[in-house]
């Protein structure tokens, strides 16, 4: 019993150190890393979009873009020219404690982004995508994935709901 107590201490001990050390070698990051994959899930085409069947991805889109993938939220169109909300969101995604812009827009492709979780660091991609709407105005399709594990326990739906809610952009949504 002693012997199993004392392993299990070394391999908290060692996945302490693991966490504290992050991206360097020996660090969380890199045990995902090799184990996984690389953190960077690749782009989607909104258009063509399938979503997984496991329960740990979210999806915010403007209606009739994503075709026939289940929709979390409709998104709204802003009183905004496309390149300011292109701004706006690139700032709230960038704000986050632990994200990295991966793809720059371009090629209609929109800005993706690796976000890790606070703790354990688990990462997640997130593809945004501004559009331009009549008028001068825009929307955005975001679509948030988690790499590792079969459910996010609402993680990614909670990180888009907190950046569509953002006061910068909340003001900005066109009523109607």
């Amino acid at each position: 019993m002693r012997g199993l107590i004392v392993v299990l201490l070394a391999v908290a001990a060692l996945f302490g150190v693991s966490l504290a050390l992050r991206d360097r070698p020996f660090g969380i990051e890199r045990l995902w890393t090799s184990l996984f994959g690389p953190p960077d899930l690749g782009p989607v085409d909104f258009t063509r979009l399938v979503r997984r069947a496991t329960p740990n991805d979210a999806l915010a889109c403007p209606a009739g873009l994503c075709g026939d993938a289940r929709v979390d939220i409709v998104t709204p169109v802003y009183d905004l020219p496309h390149n300011v909300l292109a701004a706006r969101m690139r700032a709230l995604v960038e704000s986050e404690p632990a994200a990295l812009r991966v793809a720059d827009a371009g090629g209609g492709r929109g800005d993706r982004f690796v976000v890790r979780t606070p703790l354990m660091r688990y990462p997640d991609t997130v593809d945004v995508l501004v559009l331009p709407a009549e008028g001068g105005r825009s929307t955005v399709a975001i679509y948030s994935r988690s790499q590792i594990g079969r459910s996010d326990l609402g993680a990614n739906l909670a990180r888009i709901r907190r950046w569509l809610e953002d006061p910068t952009l909340k003001g900005a949504q066109v009523k109607g």
